[in-house]
């Protein structure tokens, strides 16, 4: 257990890890109208939240990173998590692929926008004297004997077994060019990209899921996919409390009863 001043302090520690300037800049800019919010962010989100090791930290910035694009509503603090990425290890690449993702999952001007920021960022840093890792940026490896709906089905399976042939089921009569587009630009123009991980895109999707509240039964279904590939429950637990941070208890706790829900339908069967 710790004190109501070793929250603030190890708060405070935690923030200036991810981003020191952001830190003292909210402070700074809330502290005259409102030091209790200044307060409780530190104590909660850093102190309570980022202090807890079950989640990577650079996971745990990639996560938000992706949560923040889709909300579509928060610029300055996705920009203040963009930094944080890049200054606990993640490099541009991968900050691209997670916005680019959430264009499946949000829709392109929440992929545009993020993206723009992230353009904002990289440029200040560059003349900040920062030298971030770009990474490698690749497109889908689609081949002469492979079409963009193989690949997509190919990767789609590795996620579930059944899911492409549900998704055929499912819009054969009202959509079949649903079905398509969400194999071919889901996951083979977006998910096959080699930059990020299966397991980190997994991670996002279920945190951009998490945080839009909209969308349970896809939030069901990427929790499974990402059990499947080996993300654990207790790493996608730690997504939907870092969650309470950025879209609030209602969300979280929904996210948190959805994981319940799979790992309680896992246990039937």
């Amino acid at each position: 257990m710790t004190t109501l001043n070793e929250r603030y302090e190890i708060g405070l520690k935690n923030l200036n890890l991810i981003d020191k300037e952001a830190g003292e800049k909210v402070v700074e800019s809330l502290i005259d109208c409102s030091p209790d919010l200044v307060k409780y962010v530190i104590e909660y989100a850093f102190g309570d939240v980022y202090n807890r090791t079950e989640l990577a930290l650079k996971s745990k910035e990639l996560t938000v990173v992706a949560a923040l694009t889709a909300m579509g509503n928060a610029a300055p603090q996705l920009k203040v998590h963009i930094h944080g990425a890049l200054n606990v290890g993640c490099n541009i690449a991968q900050i691209q692929e997670v916005i680019l993702q959430m264009s499946a999952y949000a829709g392109f001007p929440s992929a545009i926008n993020g993206m723009l920021a992230l353009k904002e960022v990289v440029a200040d840093r560059k003349l900040e004297g920062k030298q971030d890792e770009a990474g490698v940026v690749q497109s889908s490896p689609v081949s002469k004997n492979t079409t963009r709906y193989d690949l997509g089905a190919a990767h789609l399976n590795k996620l579930s077994a059944d899911q492409v042939k549900n998704l055929e089921e499912t819009f054969k009569d009202i959509s079949p060019d649903m079905a398509k587009f969400v194999i071919e630009y889901g996951f083979a123009d977006i998910f096959s990209r080699p930059a990020l991980d299966s397991k980190h895109r997994e991670m996002a999707t279920i945190a951009a899921l998490t945080a839009i509240g909209t969308a349970t039964p896809q939030l069901k279904f990427h929790i499974k996919a990402a059990l499947n590939i080996g993300v654990s429950q207790v790493e996608i637990r730690e997504i939907m409390i870092l969650m309470s941070v950025y879209c609030g208890f209602p969300a979280a706790i929904n996210g948190t009863l959805a994981l319940k829900g799979v790992i309680n339908e896992s246990d039937v069967k």
